[in-house]
């Protein structure tokens, strides 16, 4: 009985001490774990906040670059719709033009310039080029300028807007183009026609309609 009673509190110290040095085990783990989860935490939160610091810097840097380049984004923005303006304003311009008119600005500009170059006087040898012009219209305006000289016409491929006329011989070359007196217009008075357009001129009809192609 001794001896079996013995035996019985042998295994109860056994299990005893298994159970406090388990209790230790777990403890100890649970020690670990939690200081692991605090140096984590501490980890990530130090990540996140330089993560968010580097955001800022690069969020900062990004819209200062933003800001200086938007001042001339707008600017370029604002001259090319101008030019849109200025453009649509001489389309709309010049198709408000009667055919007559157009065809009479070209017989001015070709006896303008004529007048001014004797190097047409002979006759014979006078070919004129025309680009939407036709042939029917160049021979009369070309009756008118130049009468009784003989004159070859013919059509040329142009990636020029308006009708053109252009002479020329051996000697020399001049031209009739209403596109040229475009340009002229949109350089000589640039200003007068930006204010006009701005102003609430419609299509730019008082800028450009008075009295270009006279």
């Amino acid at each position: 009985m001794e001896e079996l009673q013995s035996t019985d509190n042998l295994e109860k110290e056994i299990l005893e001490d298994a159970g406090k040095k388990a209790r230790r085990i777990l403890k100890a783990a649970d020690d670990t774990i939690k200081l692991k989860s605090a140096e984590w935490e501490t980890k990530l939160k130090t990540a996140l906040e330089e993560l968010e610091e580097k955001y800022a810097k690069n969020s900062k840097s990004i819209t200062e670059e933003i800001m200086a380049v938007l001042p001339i984004d707008k600017q370029r923005a604002k001259a090319r719709k101008i030019e849109e303006l200025l453009n649509s304003a001489v389309e709309s311009w010049y198709s408000s033009l009667s055919r007559q008119r157009v065809l009479g600005f070209l017989q001015k500009e070709l006896s303008k310039r004529l007048a001014s170059c004797d190097c047409f006087s002979a006759s014979g040898g006078i070919r004129a080029t025309i680009h939407k012009v036709e042939q029917a219209e160049a021979e009369a305006i070309l009756k008118a300028v130049l009468p009784g000289k003989a004159c070859t016409v013919e059509k040329t491929q142009s990636a020029a807007a308006y009708p053109a006329i252009i002479l020329e011989n051996q000697e020399a070359r001049i031209y009739a183009s209403v596109s040229k007196a475009v340009d002229f217009i949109l350089s000589e008075k640039r200003e007068e026609l930006i204010a006009a357009l701005l102003g609430g001129a419609p299509n730019g009809a008082n800028a450009l309609g008075g009295g270009a192609l006279c």
